[in-house]
């Protein structure tokens, strides 16, 4: 066998959960992400789908209007895994996939580096329109599990 195995599932898996619109969403889209990953020992980083989700989650919940739920997605695939964050402003996300000459983000700023997160650590991300608003979204590869050493 030439390189390292990868866990592949079975079957592609999915979830789809309807979140508060408030910042309580951020931490049990976390904690979805993890266990989705976790219980059928997905070998996506579960760490970087947790920040890159949280990202997603917090940019939904600050930048659209209203109480309407917003809804997460999680799709497990044998090449990796897709988060989805849907919410109902159609406007596109600022430059998630085509970053301007005015998008570095301000050093003294708590704010402004999510999008950036999201094009640096995910494979890739992206955006489209839905009946009822936007799904922006990002793609993680699948990693080789690690080798354990024998007992």
């Amino acid at each position: 066998m030439n390189g390292p195995a990868l866990h592949e599932p079975s079957a592609p898996a999915s979830w789809r959960v309807a979140l508060p619109h408030s910042a309580a969403a951020v931490p049990v889209a976390r904690a979805l992400v993890r266990t989705a990953l976790a219980e059928i020992e997905h070998p996506a980083d579960c760490d970087t789908a947790e920040l890159l989700t949280a990202e997603l989650v917090a940019n939904a919940v600050e930048h659209t209007k209203g109480e309407d739920p917003i809804e997460l997605v999680v799709q497990l695939l044998p090449t990796g895994c897709q988060v989805e964050v849907h919410d109902p402003d159609p406007s596109p996300p600022g430059s998630l996939t085509r970053p301007g000459p005015d998008n570095n983000p301000d050093p003294w700023q708590e704010h402004g580096r999510g999008l950036l997160l999201i094009r640096a650590l995910s494979s890739s991300c992206g955006h489209r329109a839905t009946e009822s608003g936007k799904a922006v979204w990002f793609r993680l590869p699948a990693v080789p599990q690690q080798r354990r050493p024998s007992e």
